[in-house]
């Protein structure tokens, strides 16, 4: 009698346990034996090691993505490919682990993918760099709106208090590149050829609303106040009741506050320490100022671990190099108008205490001002603090693109084209949130959210690990495509959840088996 999947998955479990119970194991000289093994070719079945290609597409028809992106037509002549076909083709490339526009050529030469998703053949590695090069800077924001109206049916499907609150990041990043041929690239403040551009990003599904490639010599904060106005139209329509904006001191931009605070939009902006801001700082009272307490980044479950020695620390003092330890910080507020404002708002200000040394000498102390600009009434000083500084998440979104897809390559000769290709590699990550959201849970099962929680913040290479990098075999059989998996893992339960969730589709029908 066959088992049912479940079954199997309750088998899977119980077999790795047994694996990793380190009573079970044998021991001996060395566990990696030197028994020989066969490798052979199959002649007839197709198998492919990105079986979760499948369910992403699945999740990309489902929520209307590809009609919104032909609505925002290029091409003059449709033949054989749909403005869809090029873009998912890019964004699908990341999301298989390619890194470079070459990768797609493993997957047009491979049988098994294309019969997953349905296709005769995808684009080519220059037939997709020609189509990264017909877009216009209009059109780069025509596709963009397109996906972003997507976004939208996405989120109506999340819980109400998915919109209570919205925070929103910006920043730009340097996409530096060794070529002397590209248009549009220029030396940025670090001293690096390349290209500068702004990343708009929703803290909260770290999805990216808006990117915009520009000039590596460009400003952080140019064209920043355009894209906040289209996120707020964008996130208003969404339905979300609070919606806040934070950024570092490039993008204060204090000539829009005002037209920002009567939208009813929060913001939380660093801004610089100038003299006439250090001398207000140094100004105050002791009465006003208060001790800034840091919450524990986590909470000690068990017995707390005996520290281990510094080892920077110490090869510092025993070389005398200067050496800055912080000692506290405190944080006062005070109202303040910037000279482009008609209206006053809230300045923070946090001041850090600093010990000076020189190996065991103790030097002068040091003591720096950091400025925060709101028009948040509501939080604490200290909570204002700790709301900018969780805008260093957005950080280590922008490092995942670089590092993990390596997004910022710019493997194209322009600065559209290149503006384009980091589109569909944003759209890839957006595809990793969404999969996240459409999994539904019920809110009485903790075990459920928590899972849902830990797959929209994973990272990107985790989440290929997890969900896309899945060996299955690919077979046609009544007029329908089975995908069936000839391996599982800790998160298969959860995956075939989703499978469930998005039907109707069908025309891709998944089994699991172990073969």
């Amino acid at each position: 009698m066959k088992k049912s999947r479940d079954e199997l998955l309750e088998d899977r479990k119980a077999e790795v346990e047994f694996r990793t119970d380190r009573t079970q194991a044998t021991f001996g000289p060395r566990q990696l034996s030197e028994s020989p093994v066969v490798f052979e070719a199959s002649e007839k079945t197709r198998a492919t090691s990105h079986g979760g290609l499948a369910l992403i597409h699945q999740v990309a028809v489902q929520s209307g993505l590809c009609d919104a992106i032909n609505a925002a037509p290029v091409l003059k002549v449709r033949l054989p490919y749909h403005e869809s076909d090029h873009v998912l083709n890019l964004a699908y490339n990341f999301l298989c682990g390619g890194t470079a526009l070459d990768h797609i050529e493993y997957r047009r030469n491979d049988p098994a993918p294309l019969e997953m998703l349905g296709t005769h053949s995808i684009p080519d590695p220059t037939t997709a760099g020609d189509f990264c090069r017909r877009y216009s800077p209009e059109q780069i924001v025509a596709l963009q709106e397109a996906i972003n109206e997507t976004r939208i049916n996405v989120w109506s499907q999340q819980p109400k208090s998915f919109f209570d609150e919205a925070d929103v990041d910006r920043d730009g990043a340097i996409a530096s590149t060794c070529g002397e041929c590209k248009q549009g690239m220029d030396v940025s403040y670090k001293g690096e050829w390349g290209y500068h551009p702004l990343i708009v990003s929703f803290a909260k599904t770290k999805e990216i609303l808006y990117v915009k490639n520009r000039s590596g010599n460009r400003p952080s904060h140019e064209d920043a106040h355009v894209y906040v106005d289209k996120s707020i139209a964008l996130l208003k329509t969404a339905g979300f009741k609070k919606i806040r904006f934070r950024g570092d001191t490039d993008f204060s931009q204090t000539q829009h506050l005002d037209r920002w605070d009567d939208a009813n939009v929060l913001f939380v902006f660093g801004i610089d320490a100038t003299p006439n801001l250090v001398g207000l700082a140094e100004t105050l009272e002791n009465t006003a100022w208060e001790r800034l307490a840091r919450p524990a980044k986590y909470e000690v479950k068990t017995e707390p671990r005996g520290g281990r020695e510094n080892v920077k620390e110490k090869i510092v003092i025993e070389r005398g190099y200067k050496n800055l330890v912080l000692e506290h910080e405190d944080v006062a507020e005070i109202d303040y108008r910037p000279v482009k404002c008609q209206k006053s708002y809230r300045l923070v200000i946090c001041r850090k205490t600093i010990s000076v040394k020189r190996g065991q000498q103790l030097l002068i102390p040091e003591i720096r001002y950091f400025f925060y600009l709101t028009n948040d009434r509501e939080q604490s000083a200290s909570e204002i603090v700790f709301e900018s500084n969780d805008r260093c998440n957005q950080e280590n979104l922008i490092g995942r693109l670089k590092s993990g897809m390596n997004a910022l390559s710019t493997p194209l000769d322009n600065l559209n084209s290149n503006g384009m290709y980091l589109v569909t590699a944003c759209l890839a990550w957006t595809l990793k949130s969404w999969t996240a959201l459409s999994l539904a849970v019920d809110g009485r099962k903790r075990e459920e959210k928590r899972r849902k929680d830990k797959l929209l913040k994973m990272e990107f290479a985790t989440f290929l690990q997890a969900i896309i990098m899945i060996p299955v075999q690919v077979i046609r059989s009544g007029r329908q495509t089975i995908v069936r998996f000839l391996n599982v893992n800790d998160w298969t339960a959860t995956f075939f959840q989703l499978v469930e969730q998005l039907k109707p589709a069908k025309r891709i029908g998944y089994t699991c088996r172990r073969e």
